[in-house]
């Protein structure tokens, strides 16, 4: 028999961050996983990061957790898209090597005090007084533990489909999880059944590169953590990635076999993610679209094993061989890994507080694909939230709720656990009613200081964020009140961007907030700019340039927190709530809403309920 305080169940993303937290608030923590050599696989895009997906990078690394410092190690590839649009939606992307960030993560793991690493597969639990009192592992072995992390991924009860052929399993080969799903069932806890899939891997001395479209990495990357230095980060050698597109033979190819596809076949039942469809999914719902854009990237620098990202697919490999090779490059591919689609079980996760703690069962949390989610980075922010929370719990502390005005992490969390899900959930900046606040570039300045006070951030990397956060104060207010005055200088720099000319003296900071200026070409005219980080410069020219709206935006989250503010008791019969409808009293029942806030959220709660609640906790007040 084992024993440990704190149990985490897989070594994916969320298992990861989650056993890591809990570890290193001094919680003696057991993390398992079915197979010791897939810890911190990368089972379908060898990347990190993406649109809103690195915001999320940026926020798990400002509340102390892993994943931005190790993808940092591991850069093959760095870039910032969105770079055209405001500063708002700009995410970094990298191309992970995926064999070095698994070694990676593994070594981290072994090498943390207070945490075990086992490989066992977890079949049972066992509930006492309403409380997680105990997991079972296939071979019979139990472990008494207070708290327990649910980051089972794709596992549960997998099934792989490629064409007609289905059989029980994993992603990546792994054999599926069985007995979980069904154990959880026994203890009243509502599953879901989702699918998602992965493209083919190429062998790259099949591709024709010449043929291709170079895409370069960016020449100064800002790392994701803190912790990383930057000038080691852009010392890395690049390594390029290509983009190719489908044609009409692709799409004529796929549309004559899609009777053969898993997906439309009926063999596959689960629900698949809307913003991440298969390639035949595309081209159904997309008829209109003449090609489809197809990214060409490398898996590490020790594999010549290259993904398509864009191009997962269920047809048989048959079809798999035919489409691959009538892409521009591809005519002579060879196949290394076909395509496969996955179906798996989840939880429900509006039965979960915004905790990630089960409403049900005390002690048990759900992080991850668990949850119904999709994506490494939504997995990775999950795990780290539960693992904080479990271990708050048991050390008698206060537990860390995020709103949605403080992150994206609070945003995904608050979607899941208030709203639900009907399909894998995937972030995006447009699921934010903050995104100016909401930056990749201010994580820090947003969570940081609950990173330090929860003991996941030292006292130095604490130390060098107040810093960092005095540099940018310093230089915001350097450039409001320096004046340049208006000569032949400042005429010519204007014209050569553009931009209208001045008669009288104007600030720096006035000219910074012209669209056609940026913080980079302001040093022509300001000789006495100090010498500042990236990371610093690039703050600065967003706090100015959008200093109006930013303004507005934390109009609306102030009036958003007080309504967060207003705590739900526990115990609230929402049935005896005099002027509440039917519909919102069993809503509100079945979800136990935190806060006025959450409950206006939730759907079937209407403005007038909200208005009835109010009334309520008014009149309770003593």
């Amino acid at each position: 028999m084992g024993k440990a305080r704190v149990a985490v169940v897989g070594a994916g993303h969320a298992g990861i961050e989650a056993a890591l937290a809990s570890a290193r608030l001094g919680l003696d923590t057991v993390l398992f996983t079915m197979n010791l050599d897939a810890v911190a696989n990368l089972p379908c895009n060898p990347s990190i990061g993406g649109t809103a997906k690195g915001h999320l990078v940026y926020e798990i690394d400002a509340l102390g957790g892993e994943m931005g410092r190790a993808a940092d190690k591991v850069t093959l590839q760095s870039r910032t898209l969105n770079l055209g649009k405001g500063a708002a939606v700009r995410s970094k992307r990298i191309q992970a090597d995926r064999t070095r960030y698994r070694t990676l993560m593994k070594k981290t793991l072994e090498g943390e005090r207070s945490l075990r690493l086992v490989q066992a597969e977890i079949v049972d639990l066992e509930v006492k007084d309403g409380r997680i009192s105990a997991l079972i592992t296939r071979l019979g072995e139990r472990w008494e533990v207070e708290a327990a992390i649910l980051c089972a991924g794709t596992f549960l009860n997998g099934r792989i489909f490629v064409g007609h052929t289905s059989y029980e399993g994993g992603p990546d080969g792994m054999l599926a999880a069985k007995g979980l799903s069904e154990a959880l069932l026994r203890q009243g806890i509502s599953l879901l059944r989702f699918k998602t899939g992965t493209p083919a891997r190429i062998h790259r001395r099949s591709i024709d590169f010449s043929v291709l479209e170079l895409q370069q990495g960016e020449e100064a990357p800002i790392p994701f953590s803190a912790d990383t230095d930057p000038k080691e980060l852009q010392r890395i050698e690049q390594i390029p990635c290509h983009t190719v597109y489908t044609s009409e033979t692709t799409h004529r190819i796929i549309l004559d076999n899609i009777k053969r596809s898993a997906m439309y076949s009926g063999q596959i039942t689960g629900t698949g993610p809307r913003y991440c469809p298969s390639i035949e999914d595309k081209i159904v719902r997309f008829s209109d679209k003449p090609r489809h854009q197809l990214f060409v990237e490398p898996c590490g620098i020790d594999t010549e094993e290259i993904y398509l990202q864009g191009f997962s697919s269920s047809l048989p490999t048959d079809v798999q061989h035919a489409m691959v090779r009538s892409l521009v490059g591809f005519e002579r591919a060879e196949i290394m890994r076909y395509a496969y689609a996955i179906e798996y079980d989840c939880a429900d996760p509006t039965q979960l507080y915004p905790t990630l703690e089960f409403k049900s069962i005390g002690g048990l949390y759900g992080a991850g694909q668990f949850n119904g989610t999709s994506g490494y980075e939504e997995a990775a922010a999950q795990g780290l939230v539960a693992g904080i929370n479990a271990s708050l719990r048991l050390l008698g502390r206060e537990p860390m709720i995020l709103p949605r005005s403080s992150s994206y992490i609070g945003t995904l969390i608050d979607d899941l656990v208030t709203k639900g899900t009907r399909e894998p959930y995937r972030m995006m900046t447009s699921r934010s009613e903050y995104r100016l606040l909401l930056r990749q570039d201010n994580a820090d300045r947003r969570l940081s200081e609950i990173g330090y006070r929860v003991g996941l951030l030292s006292k130095e990397r604490y130390a060098r964020y107040l810093e960092k956060q005095e540099q940018i104060k310093r230089e915001i207010a350097r450039l409001e009140r320096t004046v340049v005055s208006p000569g032949r200088e400042l005429s010519a720099y204007l014209a050569m961007r553009g931009s209208s000319d001045v008669t009288t003296g104007i600030r720096l900071s006035e000219l910074l907030r012209r669209p056609e200026i940026d913080y980079e070409s302001l040093s022509e005219i300001d000789p006495e700019r100090p010498e500042l980080p990236d990371g610093v410069c690039l703050t600065v020219q967003v706090e100015i340039k959008y200093a109006g709206y930013i303004r507005r935006e934390l109009e609306e989250v102030e009036r958003f927190l007080r309504m967060e503010q207003r705590r739900l008791p526990e115990d609230i019969d929402y049935t005896a709530i005099a002027g509440l409808r039917l519909e919102a009293a069993e809503k509100l029942a079945k979800m136990r809403p935190v806060s006025l806030g959450q409950a206006s959220r939730i759907s079937g709660v209407n403005p007038a309920d909200v208005s009835v609640l109010l009334i309520y906790l008014n009149a309770k007040k003593p």
